[in-house]
């Protein structure tokens, strides 16, 4: 039976969760579900998962949350190439390490700049001010900096000479703000330099596929109904403002 996968591709752990599932020809169904507009609050979807969050997957009576989980679960259960999840317990605390660091770091700084950028002016109406930008724009900055410095250092991944699921969910979060128009790559020619080496051994074609959403995130966002995105308006507020 093939695994439920229940994805939005605006999202940066889905689009991991759906890259490596995809990459190691694991059998799936795609079931799409609209973050932005509120899909996940559904009734049915709760069943799925009660954090009302994306990625979750169905395996049978068996169903998961939280991205690193379900790749964790992916990579043991189809026992998918030994560089995703090396079995060495150096490697692995490798990738252990930054899979950790990531959470409180590259993710929320990415994600950051997508809501300040695209959807604060789409919810509200308005700018984001511009001390938030600023100070969203330096928290990038450090978790880009220490992400070379420590993570990446002169290696040509994070785990040494082969990809894994570091780099997988590394590269999803750098390309996030890449869709509201910023080059993070510009000036960081090892940054651009691993990030084709990623694109390369994922493959164009699904590193494009995956991410098409996202680049193209301006036009799709402007189309969207602004009234379906009342239910962020408390959230942004609190968070952002």
């Amino acid at each position: 039976m093939a695994l439920e996968l229940y994805l939005d591709l605006f999202s940066q752990p889905c689009r991991s969760v759906f890259i490596f599932a995809k990459k190691n020809n694991i059998p799936f169904e795609f079931k799409k579900i609209s973050l932005l507009e509120g899909e996940q609050y559904g009734e049915d979807f709760g069943k799925i998962n009660m954090l009302r969050k994306a990625p979750a997957i169905r395996d049978g009576d068996f169903t998961l949350a939280e991205s690193i989980a379900i790749l964790q679960y992916m990579a043991q259960k189809f026992s998918t190439p030994d560089h995703w999840y090396p079995a060495d317990l150096q490697k692995r605390a490798r990738v252990n390490e930054y899979l950790a660091w990531q959470h409180s770091a590259m993710r929320p700084h990415g994600s950051k700049m997508f809501w300040l950028k695209l959807m604060i002016p789409k919810v509200l109406g308005k700018e984001a001010p511009k001390e938030k930008m600023d100070g969203a724009m330096e928290d990038l900055e450090a978790s880009l900096n220490t992400f070379l410095e420590k993570f990446l250092q002169d290696r040509p991944f994070i785990a040494g000479e082969n990809i894994s699921l570091a780099d997988l969910v590394a590269i999803v979060e750098i390309m996030q703000p890449v869709g509201v128009g910023m080059d993070v790559f510009s000036g960081r020619p090892k940054l651009a330099a691993w990030r084709d080496r990623v694109r390369t051994a994922i493959g164009e074609e699904l590193f494009d596929e995956a991410h098409q959403g996202i680049i193209r995130a301006p036009e799709l966002v402007k189309s969207m109904d602004a009234s379906k995105l009342e239910v962020f308006k408390a959230w942004i507020v609190k968070r952002f403002l």
